[in-house]
């Protein structure tokens, strides 16, 4: 098996921008379950989800992406 082969089916390693997307997606689908089987109060999660994405993409910070390198997710491109 050829070597560009083994590269193309390994699966992807998670590194801190996936981390961040998925915990975002993640938040986000789980405020969507509470709505809908609790309360509409659970939006406020949805709408920090949200603010915390643009602020990051403005700023550059993101908590999440310090708590996922301090556990020792490899770095990525957008949050070094």
């Amino acid at each position: 098996m050829s070597a560009r082969l083994v590269e193309e089916t390994a699966p992807r390693a998670v590194n801190i921008d996936r981390g961040v997307l998925a915990l975002a997606g993640t938040m986000t689908l789980v405020s969507v379950v509470l709505v809908a089987l609790m309360s509409p109060w659970w939006l406020l999660l949805t709408g920090f989800v949200g603010l915390n994405l643009l602020q990051s993409s403005l700023t550059g910070f993101c908590p999440a992406a310090i708590v996922l390198r301090r556990l020792g997710v490899p770095g990525g491109c957008a949050f070094r």
